[in-house]
């Protein structure tokens, strides 16, 4: 199955196994090749169990052959050793059983009846039922089918020892009593019962003791496992050769929707990674090992889908502060990562909206001062036209008309004709009234050149700073400020609003001069409706440039007493759509505060109350070196 790469590591999907079921190393291996495979899968406990009985049973047949061997170069018959047969039937029945019961029986049943076959069959002997090796046929008999179903042996015994086998020898064997003493021959007996009925009852009380303990650790188990199984998180428990001891539902479906399988206690967990990623994750587990703790991020493609796994391991401590394994745990991050990419693209549409809005701005304020320069421009533009309506230069243009008609009796016309002796006194009142005229159209003209300067200006200014849009530079802030207040010179002057610029001795910066200009034009733009809303006669904008108290910071404070800001709209007020004006759009001081947090700034405001005005405040990183020269109205 092919990887998917993510930003941080990539995984691919595990891949079935081809080999089969891993096996113990050294001796161990060798004692689980003769158990059955669910015998193998057991808890640990009762795999300790069926190891020791596979041991015991492969010692005994090894000894029965030795016996055999021996008997086949000495006097001695080969009988003994045929029990061989019944250790070797325990191994295949280990091999092949489902319950170590069967098994069990088998080993058991072989040693009684070796046991008690001995005692009989020895008639010289009277004292095997005390032989110490006996005494392991209870206490095995214990530990591998419990105190119950060993006491039926146990009692076997001790009725062969106490009863029949005394019995046996005095009456059946034709020993004569004179040869040995019967008192001692009953009590040693009776002691040798005894002693295989204690020997079971230690067993029996450890076996107890420790069923106890192990039903509470049982108990213990289920709780965890229980919580273990509530989540829907992965959770898996390996030990320090990375072997599956523990995993949770989530774990098993997780490999049923990747592999089509479940993992399987007891193997590698390396066995279901992709053999290019085996290295990594054992020198991750060797990192955990040692005591340290790892979180990543694993990315997997199962066809079409992508699924990203957020991953934690962590140590298992034991005993003395080691380290005895490691538990994996798993989280499905991919909605939330899918999520997360929605929420990269909603942010970026949302600042490509805010800025658009942002320039919508820019471009209103600028086409409102083109606008208002307009005004006068078409006042100056009418008042020549109609001074150029009204002009006497028809009247002239006549009075020169009547000249060229009497140029040839031109003396005569002005001296005796009644509209030629009118003519000379109306050229020299027409003279004076154009040249009254050329004052006035010149200081028009003058006035109409002006105001297209001023919308050439404001125009190339706008040009410089759409040019510079996302590029830093250094910059001079008290000049920037007044670009931005210039860009409303018009507004602030038609509605009378007083501007008190008070800018302190301040270093240049580098900061992107398109942002800061959008920013400053915003504030401007609140702080003119604030002031228009406001039913304060003395309508006043303060700027204050400063540097911060200790820090290598600017602040620009922006204050205006106008409207005001309520104190339950403070919080909301650099919200994405929040706007108290009618026609607003909500997007202004949303995008100046993300445009100062771009340059490493912040913008706050700060307000009294309703109708005692506000101040904005701009901080801004110094970056940079020299000082400007302090700018004075």
């Amino acid at each position: 199955m092919a990887p998917h790469s993510s930003a941080e590591t990539s995984q691919d999907i595990p891949k079935s196994p081809s080999s089969g079921p891993e096996r113990a190393p050294g001796i161990l291996g060798w004692l689980d090749f003769f158990l059955s495979e669910p015998l193998r899968n057991a808890p640990p406990a009762d795999l300790i169990r069926h190891r020791v009985l596979v041991g015991a049973a492969w010692f005994m047949f090894m000894l029965a052959m030795l016996y055999v061997v021996i008997a086949l170069f000495s006097p001695y018959t080969l009988a003994p050793g045929l029990v061989g047969v019944s250790y070797l039937a325990t191994l295949v029945a280990a091999r092949k059983s489902t319950r170590i019961e069967v098994p069990a029986v088998i080993l058991l049943a072989t040693l009684t009846v070796s046991f008690v076959g001995g005692a009989f069959a020895n008639k010289t002997s009277f004292e095997g039922g005390v032989h110490a090796l006996n005494l392991l046929i209870p206490a095995f008999a214990v530990y591998l089918l419990g105190p119950r179903r060993a006491l039926l042996f146990t009692l076997l015994i001790a009725v062969v020892l106490d009863v029949i086998h005394p019995i046996y020898l005095t009456h059946h064997a034709g020993i004569p009593a004179e040869s040995f003493q019967v008192s001692r021959f009953w009590i040693r007996h009776l002691f040798a019962g005894i002693a295989f009925l204690g020997i079971w009852g230690i067993g029996a009380l450890h076996g107890t003791a420790r069923d106890a303990a192990m039903k509470k650790l049982h108990d213990s188990e289920g709780k965890l496992s229980s919580i273990i199984e509530s989540t829907d998180d992965i959770v898996v428990s390996t030990d320090t050769e990375g072997r599956l001891l523990a995993a949770n539902s989530a774990m098993k479906l997780f490999f049923q929707k990747t592999l089509g399988m479940q993992p399987e206690l007891g193997q590698s967990l390396f066995r279901y990674i992709h053999p290019e990623r085996i290295q990594l994750w054992k020198d991750r587990f060797a990192q955990v090992l040692q005591g340290q703790r790892l979180r990543l991020e694993e990315t997997y493609t199962l066809g079409d889908t992508r699924i990203v796994m957020d991953v934690s391991l962590h140590p298992i401590l034991v005993a003395g502060g080691q380290v005895g394994g490691v538990t994996l745990f798993g989280r499905d991050i991919t909605s939330r990562k899918e999520a997360e990419v929605r929420l990269g693209e909603l942010h970026r549409t949302l600042v490509d909206v805010s800025r658009q809005a942002g320039m919508a701005e820019v471009a209103t304020g600028v086409l409102h001062n083109v606008g208002n320069t307009l005004n006068s421009v078409n006042i100056s533009t009418t008042l020549v036209t109609d001074q150029l309506r009204r002009s006497r230069v028809t009247g002239l243009t006549k009075a020169t008309a009547l000249l060229r008609e009497h140029r040839a009796d031109l003396a005569t016309f002005i001296t005796r004709d009644p509209q030629g002796q009118q003519l000379p006194p109306y050229l020299i009142a027409v003279s004076g009234q154009l040249a009254e005229e050329r004052d006035t159209l010149l200081k028009e003209m003058q006035s109409l050149a002006q105001g297209v300067e001023h919308i050439k200006s404001i125009v190339t200014m706008q040009q410089k700073h759409a040019r510079a849009a996302g590029a830093v530079e250094q910059v001079a802030v008290p000049q920037l400020i007044d670009e931005a207040l210039r860009l409303h010179a018009v507004s602030f002057e038609r509605l009378a609003i007083r501007i008190v610029r008070d800018y302190a001795d301040v270093p240049l910066i580098f900061v992107d001069r398109h942002k800061l200009l959008q920013i400053l034009i915003n504030l401007l733009s609140n702080a003119r409706h604030a002031l228009v809303d406001s039913t304060q006669q003395d309508k006043c904008l303060t700027i204050h440039v400063h540097p911060a108290p200790g820090e290598e910071r600017l602040l620009i404070d922006v204050t205006d007493n106008g409207v005001g800001i309520a104190p339950e709209n403070m919080a909301r007020l650099f919200s994405q759509g929040f706007t108290t004006k009618k026609t607003g759009h909500g997007f202004g001081l949303h995008i100046s505060a993300l445009a100062a947090e771009e340059m490493e700034g912040q913008l706050t405001c700060t307000s009294p109350g309703p109708g005692q005005g506000a101040t904005f405040t701009l901080e801004l990183p110094v970056k940079g070196e020299g000082v400007q020269e302090q700018v004075r109205p």
